[in-house]
């Protein structure tokens, strides 16, 4: 009843002023995610605020933030939104324009090996954002567009007004163009495959309704898929609606009525709640054991023959892979596949009969593709799903989007706030109106940046076309913390070396702004007045984001500091369209509103939302993907060359590419443990999953939230208790984890959850070395200071950060301190030690 009573309740909501609070009633006992609810505050005094972990109101006194509660509307809110006061009053806030000292002294010519030992001169603004402009006129005028790479891809902070990456584009394409990317770090081999095998990025698309999938599946596979684990955020203000499904799924597994099967080589967060089954697979195999599921589905003919026939293309090109009859002569039975990825054949067999004879929903999560081939496991699923039959059907087929941001909510249709533009206004130009780029592409695969500046003009294949390298000298990275996101620790030190400028504008002072010569110092999205989305797909309504306090130290936002800078080049009003923060809220308030009133979503005129903090609509209709692909494939034709599910892509095969061929096949890694390559020497594969406790490396800088899940002040190091035996290591020691690329400290979490031969350390650590020397150890526990930069094939270039084995050991002797937290060292432009008051 509580969830019918829900649903009804808020199709209500329209129908009255769609802005009265929910009762309290409302408010169900959260056993996923953090065990309670927030109590309903007294809403005087309160202001209202969003974030990717989710809707609150917070209660500011005297201009100090002291206390944030959950939006009532949440039923399942974070424990993440607790770090929120910790992200405002963080000793690593960037509290001034910042120099780097001997860019100070020498600015192009700097000595670049003492970029990271984090010494800073303390600027005026005029004076850093003059030094910034004087650099982009240098780069334009000395080399042309290729030596600008303007980097912004990835989770900005929420808002649709001061979206750091907008701003930050618009600005530098006012002045100059430069060398955009392609594709990002989560999703960038399957959001390249997809449009070739199902003809979309499938990857941030809406998946099938959750009612759909719980009324009509027998048998859902979670396959490297940890959605009570990840959906704690959203791309934007997350709802948590789906956690209400999961508590679903949850009763209907434990009646018997589901059988969810979660594939992983660990027990994850999903595995456990669910009290499902776990289907441990050798990692990095999936592919081995998918074909062993083909080749039963063909050889036992399980398969749909008429739905293959109809619906796809290249079957008659796969299938005599599978069974052995192409050059090299090995059939992909289950026997085969037994010896790598670790699975009986007979289980393989029955977990393939099991998904043929029962209405079979496949979940895939994103790590999967985040390694060595990422490609091949998501085009296999696919073709699992198709032989199946299942597409389009509710409660069948496939999804590669269900563990993020709430997709399977029912969508309301109504419209979502517009963002401040990114893109040149109609009819402008740049002031260096400069198209050269001497040859190399203006565009590049994402993951590649560091190739450019290591191996400068060298050509690459990506995605059907060649890319050429260009070694840019200028890097500003906007509200973009690269020194999380990116493989490779001591290969970027030595990259970074290769750089004249490096521009960061953030909140906090992460490794990105260590490693830079120019830091400017953005508010947080506390500190400013914005508008948001409630819901990335549900589309369940509009949050007002409320100035909670003015913006500490000498911090600006991200409109401020951009503006300020075309002023330089008296391009301010074009910039801003002669608009403030406040006209943009309320111009795009009211487009959002115009456009909701066509469709019978009511929305208040802008001083009363404003006021209220929200506006919600009503759920929508339950919706099945691919069903129209299924009702007409030649009406509904899918987006592949050929319109039809691509089992086999011509089009891929043109390309030649020896790591990504015309259908999907198994290929080594590297390096892969578990009797893999390498593994000899470097037994263990390291996990670095999206984690638990924070939004990549956001919240990592809130001391109250470290201090619920570090180990002796260290990020964990999950691990298996045969490999902390072997070791002689304990829960709660610190350990060493190495290999050929780098060392990192971490503390040991002993727990049944990992095998044999697997950790874990969630990525978005922060980066703390000893020193800006390479191959320095890391003190706090950054997994991407061992994982590999090599891309994921010739087709996507995307990041293989899974690809990654290495040893440990227990630390003996005194540890060195922590180094990844805090502000930077204040120095005197000789280098002495700056004055306190020049610390603020």
């Amino acid at each position: 009843m509580k969830n019918t009573n829900r649903r009804n309740f808020l199709k209500s909501l329209a129908a009255l002023t769609g802005t009265a609070l929910l009762p309290t009633s409302l408010l169900a006992d959260n056993s996923i995610v953090t065990g309670k609810t927030g109590k309903k505050p007294d809403l005087s005094g309160w202001k209202m605020s969003g974030a990717h972990w989710g809707a609150f109101r917070a209660n500011v006194q005297g201009d100090k933030l002291v206390e944030v509660q959950p939006f009532e509307f949440d039923q399942f809110p974070t424990d993440i939104l607790q770090g929120v006061p910790g992200i405002i009053y963080s000793p690593s806030r960037v509290r001034y324009p910042m120099i780097r000292v001997d860019w100070y002294k020498n600015r192009h010519k700097s000595d670049t090996t003492q970029r990271g030992d984090n010494r800073f001169v303390r600027v005026g603004w005029d004076a850093a954002l003059d030094m910034v402009y004087e650099e982009l006129e240098r780069i334009q005028n000395d080399y042309g567009p290729w030596a600008l790479h303007t980097a912004n891809v990835g989770w900005r902070s929420v808002g649709q007004i001061h979206s750091c990456g907008n701003h930050m584009l618009r600005a530098v394409a006012m002045h100059g163009r430069s060398v955009g990317t392609a594709g990002d770090y989560s999703t960038g081999a399957g959001q390249v495959i997809m449009p070739y095998v199902l003809g979309s990025t499938e990857v941030y698309s809406q998946g099938t309704s959750w009612p759909l999938i719980l009324d009509n599946s027998k048998v859902i596979v979670m396959w490297a898929n940890d959605p009570v684990k990840n959906l704690q955020v959203g791309w934007n203000t997350e709802t948590h609606e789906s956690y209400e499904y999961l508590e679903q799924l949850r009763e209907k597994v434990k009646n018997k009525e589901i059988e969810v099967i979660c594939i992983d080589p660990v027990k994850s967060k999903t595995q456990n709640y669910l009290d499902c089954t776990h289907q441990y697979v050798n990692p990095h195999t999936d592919v081995a054991f998918m074909l062993a599921i083909a080749h039963t589905l063909y050889t036992e003919k399980l398969y749909d023959k008429k739905f293959i026939d109809v619906y796809t293309l290249g079957f008659e090109e796969f299938i005599p892979y599978v069974m052995g009859k192409t050059e090299d002569k090995i059939e992909r039975t289950p026997e085969w596949a037994e010896k790598i990825c670790g699975i009986k054949a007979d289980r393989i067999r029955e977990l393939t009969r099991k998904m043929a004879k029962n209405r079979t929903q496949l979940i895939f999560g994103w790590a999967i593709q985040r390694q060595q081939h990422g490609e091949q496991p998501y085009w296999m699923g696919a073709i699992i799903a198709a032989m199946l039959g299942q597409f389009g059907q509710p409660g069948g087929g496939i999804s590669y989007s269900h563990h993020y941001s709430s997709s399977g909510v029912p969508a309301s249709g109504a419209s979502m706030p517009g963002a401040f533009p990114l893109n040149l206004d109609v009819g402008r130009k740049p002031k260096h109106d400069n198209e050269d780029y001497n040859g190399y592409s203006s565009v590049i695969p994402v993951a590649r940046a560091i190739d450019c500046l290591l191996e400068p003009g060298k050509k690459i294949d990506f995605n059907g076309h060649e890319v050429t390298l260009p070694p840019y000298k200028m890097g500003i990275f906007s509200g973009c913390n690269q020194w999380h996101r990116h493989q490779q620790r001591n290969r970027m030190k030595e990259a970074y070396r290769k750089v004249e400028t490096v521009v960061a504008v953030d909140y906090n002072w992460t490794a990105t702004c260590r490693f830079a010569d120019i830091v400017l110092p953005a508010c947080t999205p506390y500190e400013r007045n914005d508008i948001d989305a409630y819901g990335t797909y549900s589309n369940r309504g509009v949050i007002a984001m409320h100035k909670l306090i003015d913006p500490l130290y000498h911090s600006k936002s991200d409109f401020d500091i951009w503006y300020e800078l075309t002023k330089r080049m008296n391009r301010e009003i074009e910039y801003s369209r002669n608009m403030n923060e406040m006209q943009w809220i309320e111009q795009i308030y009211e487009e959002c509103r115009a456009d909701n009133l066509k469709k019978d979503f009511f929305m208040p005129e802008f001083a009363e939302f404003w006021k209220k903090g929200y506006v919600l609509f009503p759920e929508g209709e339950n919706w099945t993907r691919h069903a129209d692909f299924l009702e007409d494939p030649e009406v509904n034709a899918l987006g592949t060359p050929s319109g039809f599910i691509e089992i086999s892509s011509r089009k891929i095969a043109s390309y030649g590419y020896d790591d990504c061929k015309g259908h999907p096949t198994w290929m080594e890694k590297i390096e892969r443990s578990h009797g893999g390559p390498g593994s000899d020497k470097h037994p263990l594969w390291l996990q670095s999953v999206h984690p638990d406790t924070r939004l990549h490396s956001q919240t990592c800088e809130s001391e109250e939230r470290r201090a619920t899940y570090t180990v002796q002040g260290r990020e964990p190091c999950y691990m298996g208790p045969e490999d902390a035996k072997a070791r002689g290591i304990k829960d709660g020691d610190i350990v060493r984890v190495f290999n050929d690329r780098g060392q990192l400290l971490a503390g040991a979490v002993v727990s049944d959850n990992f095998p044999p031969g697997i950790i874990r350390i969630q990525e978005g650590a922060w980066y703390g070395p000893t020193g800006p020397e390479i191959g320095a150890l890391d003190t706090y526990g950054d997994p991407n200071t061992l994982t590999i930069d090599i891309g994921t094939s010739s087709l996507a270039q995307a990041p293989s950060a899974n690809t990654c084995i290495v040893e440990m050991e227990k630390f003996v002797g005194k540890a060195p301190a922590v180094t990844a937290f805090g502000g930077p060292k204040y120095v005197n432009p000789d280098g002495s030690i700056a004055a306190l008051s020049q610390m603020g």
